[in-house]
């Protein structure tokens, strides 16, 4: 190739081949980089097409990096580049019969509760799936399934072939080592073996793999490991900012699609009103120009509305007709769809007397009120799931990790466990870690809601997206991806909201079968006011309908319209969405609505002592001197005597010494005298310190010191004896102390009427001291570690609700028992698993703000239903004519009908949202 002529012609050679997707013929290397489908054509088709137009086809250059366990890999110079075998990826995939997999599906297009039942029914019947959780207001299905018989692309395209769409996640990921067409071929194929994974695009010239994908099912990573286990690179771009919010976008195209529907609707729905209404009201409405009287012109103005807003609701009940299922849809359909046939058959054909009526102003209002209602909706529903939009947004996006000495910045997706994380003054900790290096004071208020900075200094835990406010950090990674601190908040949060209370059962039952039987009525009030209505209460007197069919037909239209059981389908779920979400934000999580709902019926708090009521850490309480030394002066000397020591209590006596500004002297010859305590020297003077035993052994006389040691230890308290070359000098004390919210909380939980219980592994004089210090009547002492759930088991036995808060692994059996498991956030990650409300913040008033939080939705929830229901139960009969022959006047029309429907969904939707006004703490 000599010319952009022989460009042209090599490109248009290539690219008149079938199969072939694009050409880069490059004149500067002599060479053509082309994609096509190796299923409609081959290397050697494309070698032949370019040596027919004249030129001549070299060697092809590719050289890969060999992965380990696949075959052998073409040399360089080879003329057809290596593909990897479909055997080598399928063993790489297969799933083992009876494993269990869960995926969450993110879905658009989903308007009433009749819509999640309709998901929940079509993939509940397939072979493989054990259970399907359809949330509306979150727009997500979670569902559990066997990969073995089902695989998330056929319930994915099930969900779609029922009219909803599923939302993919994208992701673009830089892929090295790529030369050629079969290169790509191999990086499309190892990441369409991945399960959830649904499209690959690669673009060998620029080096990127476009996929789309289910993040429940398979990540970023995952991919990243794939395509470098056949030997190439791969690595995630790093602004992240051009990463596409899939789901934000798929909400405003609802509701773009919404509006527009909304505007067509109101554009058409006045001229239409007003030529309807000519007829019946000529003085009034002269100022309407006849033409819009017209009945092509009315025909054609409702036909508009009914091929472009109204479609919705046609192709929403053919696809549910399809699969067997009904939704409001069909309802909608039934009663539009009725009005402008009827009134369309006036206008061409001789129905006969009393069929001259038209009523495509019905049809036109009915839909626009209907897609009001459904725009209105759909942008309330995304303000039903800010919290967890919040809490993503905490995410570090980037970090700085050491490599050989030097900074690099890396997507955080990309760091590993062990790897050394730089962070500056002002950025986010991208993960979890240990700080190795720096001092520095870091905002967690994000994660805990504590306002003040924790100063943070080397061996301390810094939790990852909290910012770090002053100083330099080194910190090596602990947690990673899903394992870090807010990841699992998050699943927590995503989890709960998925969830469903157990008074939504009856809300369940009643929307499932709610289509069902409100067709059955329509169909009882067309043939009552058809056959016996019309006559007997003199229609055509009070309304000026002569056709008993066209007036039994608006009836039934209207009890079909009015009875949309939307309303009963978001009131739970939209409350416990607003309810987990307000938790989330103030450091409570709670695993579920069946937790909120529970957490409301309890009537007693059992609280672990040891690192729940009390710090967990044992502090300095007390110095007691019997000479002429000052406290300080025997503090001194025994945390000087105590500062090589690593027992936890020497530790609380150094501490306590530094926080009184002492210093700590030189030691000489310290010695730690297992169960007694510790010998050590101090500008010649021989100290101990430790128990009475210590005491004995050296032949000191404790017993001027023996009451005040004996009602110390009442107190609860270890008490130290403190002795200077043989003579006795003072006491110190150090106890396990109360937190500073104890009291407080134990206090205003006792005023809301629920019985307080603590429970211990303590002796029964210290466990009596620390209750009866914070007003704790009901104490259960010397518990070992496994019989904590057996007291919880005896008081349930006693026909309590047990809410059990515990932080240890010890706790784990007991919060699992209890009716209601409370986890302290600083405790451990058994203790947060096998509870079903955690504490973030690890402050005991948190326990109060929960049940308010508890009552306060479950409040809402019986708001929500109570509406919901009185709504149907009020509209129906109304709708129905119930009224009619009592006051001839009282009839809802259809139109009415519809703004009464769009309404109850919305105020459902908004009494939840009110929520977040509500103060729990």
């Amino acid at each position: 190739m000599t010319c952009m002529h022989c460009h042209k012609s090599v490109t248009d050679a290539i690219m008149a081949i079938e199969g072939v997707s694009s050409v880069d013929v490059s004149l500067e290397d002599e060479s053509a980089t082309v994609e096509f489908d190796s299923g409609k054509t081959s290397l050697e088709e494309i070698r032949q097409a370019v040596t027919n137009a004249g030129y001549e086809v070299g060697a092809e250059e590719c050289e890969l990096e060999e992965p380990a366990g696949l075959p052998e890999a073409a040399t360089p110079g080879q003329t057809a580049c290596r593909i990897i075998p479909e055997e080598a990826i399928d063993e790489q995939k297969r799933s083992d019969p009876g494993v269990l997999e869960d995926s969450v599906f993110r879905i658009s297009g989903m308007k009433c509760s009749s819509c999640a039942q309709n998901i929940e029914g079509v993939l509940g019947k397939l072979d493989g799936v054990v259970s399907v959780t359809v949330n509306l207001p979150l727009e997500r299905a979670t569902v559990r399934y066997e990969p073995a018989k089902v695989s998330p692309e056929k319930l994915a395209e099930d969900i779609e072939s029922l009219g909803y769409h599923v939302v993919k996640d994208r992701v673009t990921l830089d892929v090295g080592g790529m030369t050629c067409a079969s290169c790509a071929q191999n990086v499309e194929k190892v990441l369409k073996r991945l399960e959830g994974i649904s499209s690959v695009n690669v673009n060998v010239s620029m080096g990127k793999a476009r996929i789309e994908y289910n993040s429940s099912v398979v990540s970023a990573d995952d991919m990243r490991k794939a395509i470098e286990g056949i030997g190439y690179s791969a690595s995630m771009p790093i602004d992240r900012q051009l990463a596409e919010d899939r789901e934000r976008k798929e909400r405003e195209e609802e509701i773009r699609r919404q509006r527009n529907n909304l505007i067509i609707s109101a554009v058409m729905v006045i001229p239409v009103m007003l030529g309807s209404m000519k007829p019946a009201f000529p003085e009034l409405l002269a100022f309407v120009p006849d033409i819009l009287a017209n009945r092509n012109v009315l025909f054609l103005l409702t036909t508009i509305v009914m091929v472009f807003p109204g479609r919705q609701f046609f192709e929403g009940t053919y696809r549910g007709l399809k699969h067997g299922v009904t939704d409001m849809n069909l309802l909608i359909a039934t009663g539009t769809g009725a009005a402008y046939i009827i009134s369309v058959a006036s206008s061409y054909l001789d129905l006969g007397a009393g069929y001259h009526h038209l009523y495509y102003d019905t049809a036109v209002m009915l839909i626009a009120f209907i897609v009001l209602g459904r725009y209105m909706e759909a942008r309330a529903r995304g303000r039903t799931s800010e919290s967890i939009k919040k809490l993503i947004g905490l995410q570090a996006k980037t970090a700085r990790i050491i490599v050989d000495g030097q900074e690099r910045e890396v997507p955080v997706e990309s760091i590993e466990v062990d790897d050394i994380v730089f962070v500056r003054p002002g950025e986010k900790i991208p993960v979890d870690g240990v700080v190795i290096d720096g001092t520095s004071a870091v905002d967690e208020s994000m994660i805990t809601g504590e306002s003040i900075p924790v100063d943070k200094s080397k061996g301390d835990v810094v939790i990852g997206s909290t910012l770090n406010s002053s100083g330099v950090l080194r910190l090596r990674a602990t947690n990673v991806g899903a394992d870090t601190a807010l990841a699992r908040i998050i699943e927590l949060v995503e989890n709960a909201q998925n969830s469903k209370a157990p008074i939504q059962r009856i809300a369940d039952v009643v929307a499932g079968h709610f289509i069902l039987i409100v067709h059955v009525l329509a169909l009882a009030a067309f043939f009552f006011w058809y056959f016996i209505g019309f006559e007997r209460y003199d229609v055509i007197l009070n309304s000026g309908i002569a056709s008993p069919f066209l007036f039994a037909l608006l009836i039934s239209i209207t009890v079909l319209v009015i009875s949309c059981p939307c309303a009963v389908g978001l009131a739970t779920p939209a409350a416990i969405m607003v309810g987990t979400g307000k938790g989330a934000e103030n450091g409570i999580l709670i695993k579920g609505g069946e937790a909120l709902e529970r957490t409301l019926k309890i009537d007693t708090i059992v609280f672990d002592k040891t690192g729940t009521l009390t710090k967990g850490k044992p502090e300095l309480t007390d110095v007691v001197t019997v000479t002429d030394l000052s406290a300080d002066e025997v503090l001194e000397m025994a945390a000087s005597a105590e500062k090589g020591s690593e027992h936890p209590l020497g530790e609380a006596i150094v501490r306590g010494a530094e926080q009184r500004k002492l210093k700590l002297r030189d030691v000489e010859g310290f010695r730690s005298i297992a169960g007694k305590g510790v010998e050590a020297t101090i500008e010649g003077s021989r100290i101990l310190l430790g128990t009475r035993k210590l005491m004995t052994d050296n032949g000191i006389d404790i017993s001027s010191v023996e009451k005040t040691m004996e009602s110390l230890e009442a107190q609860g308290r270890t008490t130290m004896i403190a002795a200077r070359d043989g003579r006795l000098v003072g006491l110190v004390a150090v106890a396990d102390t109360l937190k500073e919210n104890s009291k407080e909380a134990v206090e205003k939980i006792r005023d809301m009427g629920i019985e307080i219980v603590m429970i211990t592994g303590d002796n029964r004089r210290t466990a009596d001291a620390i209750a009866g210090s914070i007003g704790i009547t009901r104490v259960l002492a010397e518990v070992l570690p496994e019989d904590k759930a057996s007291e919880i088991r005896k008081l349930q036995e006693e026909g309590r609700i047990v809410a059990m808060v515990g932080d240890g692994i010890n706790d784990a059996p007991a919060l699992t028992q209890a009716d209601i498991g409370i986890a302290m956030g600083a405790g451990t990650d058994v203790a947060m698993e096998s509870a079903q409300i955690v504490l973030i913040k690890n402050d005991l008033r948190d326990v109060i703000a929960s049940i308010r939080l508890s009552r306060l939705t479950m409040n809402k929830i019986k708001q929500n239903l109570f509406w919901a229901f009185g709504y149907n139960t009020v509209g129906i009969p109304l709708a129905a004519g119930l009224l009619y022959p009592v006051v001839n006047s009282i009839l809802i029309t259809p139109e009415l009908a519809a703004a009464f429907m769009a309404m109850s969904s919305i105020s459902v939707t908004t009494n939840s949202i009110l929520m977040k006004r509500k103060e729990i703490k």
